[in-house]
């Protein structure tokens, strides 16, 4: 396959194929992930809204957990939680586990 040129590929920032963010498992990029206590958590849904991976997982407006699969480890999530549900750790942590 020849490589393409400047000339070739899609301006940045432009969608050329609509939903294909969900190809893209950009987890692996991450240095701290979001840990989740369902203890603590009011279902408030300000990680949700706020997320702009949108790696939080609803359903009926209460929170499920995070999906590691797309969540960047911003701490979006964390920083606006009101109970402090959400903890940031290094992703060293759990090397191994998956």
């Amino acid at each position: 396959m020849a490589q393409k040129g400047w000339k070739d590929i899609p301006i940045g920032g432009i969608i050329d194929t609509p939903g294909s963010a969900r190809e893209y498992k950009t987890g692996t990029w991450r240095i701290m992930r979001p840990i989740w206590d369902v203890n603590k958590c009011i279902n408030c849904m300000q990680c949700w809204l706020f997320c702009p991976d949108l790696a939080i997982i609803q359903n009926d407006a209460k929170m499920e957990g995070i999906d590691y699969d797309y969540c960047k480890g911003c701490g979006t999530c964390a920083a606006v939680c009101p109970k402090d549900a959400i903890e940031m750790r290094p992703e060293t942590d759990f090397q191994g586990e998956e």
